[in-house]
């Protein structure tokens, strides 16, 4: 936890926020969920939000704040001697109260009541989206349905904005982040089965955060972009896409990419697309500043990288007419990238289009373009992913030719000599800044071809 200063600033702030919106705002904390059974659980996480604004990291716990009187409220148990000779002794749910700043605390039966009784009175009562099946559960048990788009707003404008101590969490992560994924760098060698280099990862992670900020991806299959199977062994001449992040024990993470050539020197036609995806990126971070939609920026690489395509005779035509319609999807199926924090899709939970859309934006159905997580005008202290990436996958490409899709200007007979390429990405976390943007953590990882085949063959 940090002091108990920054959650009461953070909840008057909540609170002022809520003004004139009436009734009581309604949290909860995670409980503990079975995996095999009862007593062996998946690994403990705590709800973000809650810990944003109360920083409690035990389960079962939940509050209110009643945004009429102002009175605070948590709810929990204390340890009883059964918990005790398993757990051992646990701080009085009081204290813990206490250390968030919060001076009430009752027993968590009591929640029950207290919604109810508001129920009865006709009070608004306000809840965010639930995503774990206990606290839904208990959301309709107590006759709550509808999250409260108020709350949501207030809450995502306050954790859009890390405050200066969050960014020194950001760039710790980081910093972990980098260290494993030079771990995993180290490993790559030909004959190496991806696993091993996972678990040395993932090893990092471990003994100096809390783990992963999200499952490995380590793959030679980086056309599937989320591929967690790591059964394969490392062959020459092929690309190695690692997409890995670290969670502090202070839960924010960090969300890195880099793509590697197998025997350590890329192919003629792997630096040719590697070279493009690196420019993307950079251009990427040259055009991020206050002021600036994020989805300006998408559209610019989106840009860029069929310019460069056209070059290579994949795709002819008028670039920003193919932009307009669509045509980067076809090999960037996703966004740019998200906004992280505490969560490295950062309030996803939320709701994406709260988080990532102005309200005077709205979400294009485009393929890609649709994927944009963040599509906001930046302002200092938005955290954002730099992500560009190209991918060949061949059920896609032969799905748009099946369908005579864009036929005048993709080179279908050209692609089909890059179906077994697989796919690049390119990852960094940039900090928007009052007159700009800087990368997060103290060391950015080898991203230049020149470098990542340097970096290669003196490991």
């Amino acid at each position: 936890m940090f002091s108990k200063e920054i959650y009461l600033k953070r909840r008057r702030e909540l609170a002022a926020k809520m003004a004139g919106e009436g009734g009581i705002a309604v949290f909860l904390g995670n409980v503990e969920a079975p995996a095999q059974y009862g007593d062996n659980c998946y690994k403990w996480r705590q709800n973000s939000t809650w810990l944003y604004y109360f920083g409690i990291d035990e389960p079962r716990f939940a509050a209110v704040i009643d945004l009429d009187s102002g009175k605070e409220t948590i709810f929990a148990d204390d340890f009883e001697v059964d918990d005790i000779i398993w757990m051992g002794p646990m701080p009085s749910v009081a204290s813990l109260a206490a250390g968030a700043g919060v001076d009430n605390s009752a027993p968590y039966s009591k929640l029950d009541w207290v919604v109810s009784e508001a129920i009865v009175k006709g009070r608004k009562i306000h809840i965010i989206p639930q995503y774990r099946y206990y606290n839904k559960l208990k959301m309709q048990q107590l006759g709550i349905t509808q999250p409260s788009e108020a709350l949501i707003r207030a809450i995502v404008s306050m954790r859009l904005v890390k405050e200066d101590f969050e960014i020194a969490e950001l760039d710790d992560a980081c910093d972990l982040g980098q260290q494993m994924h030079t771990i995993g760098r180290k490993g790559i060698k030909p004959g190496v089965i991806e696993q091993e280099i996972v678990g040395n990862m993932e090893g990092l992670s471990l003994c100096k955060g809390w783990g992963v900020s999200f499952p490995t991806i380590l793959t030679q299959h980086g056309e599937i972009f989320h591929c967690h199977a790591h059964d394969n062994v490392i062959e020459p001449g092929k690309l190695l896409v690692i997409d890995a992040g670290v969670e502090n024990n202070n839960h924010y993470a960090s969300d890195f990419t880099r793509t590697y050539p197998t025997g350590g020197k890329f192919t003629t036609k792997q630096r040719e697309i590697y070279q493009i995806v690196y420019e993307c990126n950079e251009l990427a971070f040259s055009l991020t500043k206050p002021g600036t939609a994020y989805r300006d920026v998408h559209l610019a690489v989106a840009a860029h990288m069929l310019e460069s395509l056209k070059a290579l005779d994949l795709v002819r035509g008028d670039v920003p007419q193919m932009v307009a319609d669509g045509i980067a999807g076809l090999f960037m199926p996703h966004g740019l990238g998200h906004n992280m924090g505490m969560d490295v899709h950062d309030m996803e939970d939320l709701g994406e289009d709260y988080v990532g859309y102005d309200p005077d934006q709205k979400r294009s159905t485009q393929l890609g373009l649709g994927s944009l997580r963040m599509a906001r005008r930046l302002v200092p202290g938005n955290v954002v992913t730099d992500e560009p990436g190209i991918y060949f996958i061949p059920a896609l490409i032969e799905k748009w030719k099946n369908d005579g899709k864009a036929k005048a200007v993709v080179n279908y007979s050209k692609l089909e000599s890059y179906y077994n390429f697989g796919g690049i990405r390119l990852e960094d976390d940039v900090l928007v800044t009052p007159d700009g943007a800087r990368r997060l953590g103290p060391n950015r990882l080898p991203i230049a071809p020149d470098d990542i085949e340097t970096v290669m063959n003196q490991e």
